[in-house]
């Protein structure tokens, strides 16, 4: 369900709204970031800590963390990205759609730049439940060493139980959700405010001197550091892409209320603690717990991990979604495991796919500590793609000059390249697993959308013109072939031709119906659409309709549902006597369609992969007839 910023509600009811609302993102939106401090401060000490670390060196990295909190998440992703979405719904493919409207020559650009930041967040949905699980679930070590070995075993088992569980869907848990998280933020707050006072000193980390002397003094080792660092601010681009679950300010609330403060005070008791007790620093999130409590801080630490997997998750099974009506993946099943709420769906496909990679991660890596070696360059690049792209949004729509979005926004970019370089530098570490995981959704996107416009191309030179077939039809009168009764609705994506199933029909079986509908089915470049835009019908003859049904990329294309609203809206047919036609290609390789013979190939095995479109459009299972035809490629 999408949620207005734009609320004319007041009083107690409208702030208990936005209460709950808060409540529920601090769940889904902050629950990667969250988990961030389990491990963020740990790495970054490790790379400067082979020769003891100076007072200097904790107060900095405190300070480089908090300003990257504060300038990356709190001004880019609070205050100015939740601004700019498309009718409510946030992410990159959001801004694609939303862009690609106004796209001046440069809409390939953007296609690529959307296709690579798609690609990235995909990447991201791997790696994060493996590494945000395998931290937490290392805490067991300090509470018994002996534990140690079963770790590996644990974290594979509650990675399994998790993918296992989301057919089931999230509806009956995620109300818990933000209450847990919510938990989690209070303790870790708790925790760092407990050892503030070991050095009040570390308070001097809000002065961004400190952060920027840093850089200065270690020089190419600060650089390595802020690979580490920047392990911070993972899960920000959750905030943008989760925008039209909970609206603007639900999510800024819970930031400037309670994540915000939890994570400055966090960090800011690890770092004091370090500096009174430097032995600390193999693991300074779990060493701030006394003994006696840290059991049930490592279990709170594995549900945050494992609800802030589960937001992941959902997110990879969105991005998808948008990513399938919008024409850059072949239609997958998608299962809706709420009645009420269509933002809730499973993909079994997806599901299969991340739950392979993220046990393959596990095992490769074994660690959490190597684990954190790939993460960041597929969140780093995220951001860049996303900043990049904002560019191009303030100047279309909110009319800004490019000069005014130049010095703007360039700042912000220069310092995420920079994050981005720092984590390169970890590329032949694990870095090179993001890489590889970007770059492969990368390519199976483009392809698809490629191969798809290419058959486009190639069958609408042999079709026959929609208004030139049905005259040739009506010339015929009684001479032509024979009227069958009933109502006939031919699905195809150009309304312009005559659909090639009509063509098989009437070459195979020597009928036409009564009634025929052409109808095509659009997927807009928003989110939703308005019931009074749903559908068009164009009149084209007595026998004759040509219909468009128009989806937003977020809503469930059901053609059952929207036909009934059209009978009531004046179009005749019975839906007893009504089939549909639905043209199957069987795709032949070939030698030449435009793309390279591999890509070809990738192509006709995605195409294979598709549902079945009686399936995927929720057509009458009973009522749908299927002509098939090769097409050389």
């Amino acid at each position: 369900m999408q949620h207005s910023d734009n609320q004319s509600e007041t009083g107690p009811k409208g702030a208990r709204s936005l209460l709950l609302l808060a409540l529920g993102s601090v769940g889904v939106v902050y629950g990667d970031i969250g988990t961030s401090p389990l491990y963020a401060f740990r790495e970054a000490l490790k790379p400067i800590g082979h020769d003891g670390i100076t007072r200097v060196e904790v107060i900095g990295l405190i300070s480089l963390m908090i300003w990257a909190l504060t300038i990356i998440v709190t001004l880019k992703y609070v205050l100015f990205l939740l601004r700019a979405d498309n009718d409510g719904e946030g992410g990159t493919l959001s801004l694609l759609a939303l862009l690609s409207k106004t796209a001046n020559g440069h809409g390939k650009i953007l296609m690529v730049l959307g296709l690579i930041g798609a690609a990235l967040f995909l990447g991201d949905s791997m790696i994060t439940p493996a590494l945000s699980v395998l931290s937490a679930v290392e805490g067991l070590k300090l509470v018994a060493p002996s534990m140690g070995e079963f770790v590996l075993p644990i974290s594979i088992v509650i990675l399994v139980g998790l993918f296992t569980v989301q057919s089931r869907g999230t509806g009956a848990v995620a109300r818990y959700f933000g209450p847990i998280t919510a938990v989690w933020f209070l303790v870790m707050a708790a925790g760092g405010i407990g050892h503030i006072f070991d050095d009040p000193g570390i308070v001097a980390a809000f002065n961004p001197w400190y952060a920027v002397s840093f850089l200065l003094r270690e020089g190419f080792l600060g650089v390595v550091v802020l690979g580490a660092v920047f392990l911070t601010v993972t899960g920000a681009e959750a905030l943008y892409a989760d925008l039209g679950h909970f609206g603007r300010r639900p999510i800024q609330w819970a930031w400037f209320m309670l994540v915000f403060p939890s994570l400055v005070l966090n960090y800011l008791g690890q770092g004091a603690m370090v500096l009174q007790h430097p032995e600390t620093a193999s693991d300074p999130f779990f060493l701030m717990f006394p003994s006696w409590a840290l059991l049930p801080i490592v279990i709170l630490a594995t549900c945050a991990t494992i609800i802030a997997s589960q937001a992941v998750i959902t997110g990879a099974f969105s991005l998808v979604r948008q990513a399938i009506h919008l024409g850059f993946l072949p239609r997958m099943q998608i299962l809706f495991t709420s009645e009420t709420q269509t933002g809730q769906i499973y993909l079994p496909s997806v599901n299969t796919l991340l739950l392979f990679g993220v046990i393959a991660l596990v095992l490769l890596f074994r660690s959490s500590e190597g684990l954190a070696t790939a993460y960041g360059i597929s969140v780093t690049g995220a951001m860049v793609v996303t900043t990049i792209m904002a560019f191009e949004f303030v100047r279309k729509k909110w009319q800004w000059s490019a000069a005014l979005a130049v010095a703007v926004l360039t700042p912000l970019l220069v310092l995420e390249l920079v994050f981005l370089g720092a984590n390169l530098l970890k590329i032949h570490d694990g870095g090179y697993i993001p890489v590889l995981f970007a770059a492969g959704f990368t390519i199976v996107m483009w392809t698809w959308r490629r191969g798809t416009a290419i058959i486009f191309q190639k069958t609408r030179r042999d079709d026959i013109p929609l208004e030139s077939f049905i005259g040739m039809i009506e010339k015929k009168g009684d001479h032509g072939p024979a009227c069958v009764s009933g109502t006939a609705i031919f699905l195809t994506s150009d309304p312009t031709r005559a659909p090639a199933a009509l063509m098989h029909n009437l070459k195979h079986n020597h009928v036409i119906h009564e009634r025929n509908i052409i109808l095509t089915i659009r997927t807009l470049g928003r989110p939703r659409v308005s019931d009074d835009q749903r559908f068009e019908v164009e009149e084209l003859s007595d026998r004759f309709s040509r219909v468009e049904i128009r989806f937003g990329f977020m809503e469930t294309q059901n053609v059952s549902k929207t036909l009934a609203s059209l009978r009531r809206g004046g179009l005749k047919f019975d839906i007893m006597s009504t089939s549909f036609y639905l043209g199957r290609r069987k795709l032949v390789p070939g030698k030449s369609m435009g793309m390279p013979h591999w890509q070809d190939r990738l192509y006709i095995a995605l195409a294979d992969l598709a549902a079945d479109p009686s399936d995927y459009f929720r057509l009458p299972a009973n009522r749908v007839v299927e002509l098939g035809s090769h097409v050389i490629i």
